[in-house]
């Protein structure tokens, strides 16, 4: 299931950026994209939101313990249409922003600390929100027999969420101005065909400069160790750091809430460095953006540390059946742990913004 994110991303987001930018629509390029992505995560959402739900009415089993296998083919389904949509929506917002900043590369540098800077606030938001485990006070409807509080916890941040973005969508795309496209004339000479999607792609990679080449590779190399931990991290915390395992006692459990903070911190880091970007690249782009490269891979290469302090330092206490059961981590082990969450976020502002890309341009 997490193949989506990279799949749908290879496949989506080149085949939006490439229509968008020829959209003739009197609406604009990017805006009937942006409002096409926005329903979609809405659609999503409540997909994701409602899988147990759902899955009971299409014939699941109402006991715990039995398998659901309807509702997780509904969340499956969610969760692919989720990543359609982001990437349907992310790629338009961004080139939206270079629209509007016109060929000012200062005012493009703004708008991509800005982008980068509102992606973590909400990331802070929804880590604080799902932090609240009386949310579904809010909306008692969302309590069913197939959904427990939990469940019905994460309903409640997923309607908080969709009427979010629906109100901010609206408000962005009736306020700010978007001229239609107009495509351009052909010459006399012009009489061959558009160069087909694919073409066009493969061309623009031969094209490119060395140093664009060398970007886009360390930058494939970085996300390939990058996105393990992006998956696993909470799983990281609650086994490798706090020693627990899923279904036993509370200890995993503690440590996947721990991990969650770390998430949290990690985005506030991000929402502050995202501001300092720009000033630190005055100093050279290309400088900062190959030092932040190791310092993310020294992040990386500290899990592997940090599980080892957890494991040298771990203590048990005598179970009531017999046998040891591990306590949680020393204050030390779990501070190592945040923080190294934390300081993962100064590297990813500079990697997650597309500035990164104009500074080693120029």
């Amino acid at each position: 299931m997490w193949l989506c994110g990279p799949v749908s991303g290879i496949i989506v987001q080149p085949v939006v950026g490439y229509y968008s930018d020829r959209c003739t629509s009197r609406f604009g390029r990017r805006r009937p994209f942006i409002a096409a992505g926005a329903a979609l995560i809405s659609v999503s959402v409540f997909f994701i939101g409602f899988a147990a739900d759902l899955g009971r009415h299409l014939g699941d089993p109402i006991s715990k313990k039995a398998t659901k296998p309807r509702a997780i083919t509904v969340f499956i389904v969610g969760f692919w249409i989720l990543d359609v949509a982001n990437n349907m929506l992310q790629g338009p917002c961004r080139a939206f922003l270079g629209d509007l900043s016109g060929n000012n590369q200062r005012r493009t540098r703004t708008a991509n600390v800005l982008f980068a800077l509102f992606t973590a606030v909400g990331n802070i938001l929804g880590y604080a929100a799902s932090s609240s485990s009386h949310l579904h006070n809010l909306f008692p409807f969302t309590i069913t027999h197939a959904c427990d509080v939990y469940c019905a916890n994460l309903k409640s941040c997923f309607f908080l969420a969709i009427a979010l973005l629906l109100t901010l969508t609206t408000l962005a795309l009736t306020t700010v101005r978007e001229e239609p496209f107009t495509q351009p004339k052909r010459g006399n000479t012009g009489k061959q065909g558009s160069v087909p999607f694919f073409g066009e792609i493969f061309g623009a990679l031969k094209e490119l400069p060395k140093s664009m080449r060398m970007l886009l590779l360390v930058t494939f190399l970085n996300w390939i160790g990058l996105f393990p931990f992006m998956l696993y991290d909470t799983d990281w915390m609650g086994k490798e750091v706090y020693g627990g395992k899923i279904g036993e006692g509370r200890l995993y459990d503690l440590g996947v809430r721990a991990g969650s903070l770390g998430l949290m911190l990690n985005a506030a880091v991000l929402a502050v460095t995202s501001l300092a970007v720009e000033f630190l690249a005055r100093g050279g782009g290309k400088r900062l953006w190959g030092w932040m490269n190791f310092f993310l891979a020294l992040c990386l290469a500290m899990t592997v540390v940090i599980t080892k302090m957890a494991e040298s330092n771990r203590r048990f206490t005598a179970a009531d059946g017999g046998g040891t059961t591990p306590l949680p981590p020393s204050v030390g082990v779990k501070a190592s742990a945040l923080v190294l969450f934390a300081v993962l976020g100064i590297p990813l502002s500079v990697s997650r913004s597309s500035s990164s890309i104009d500074m080693f341009r120029n």
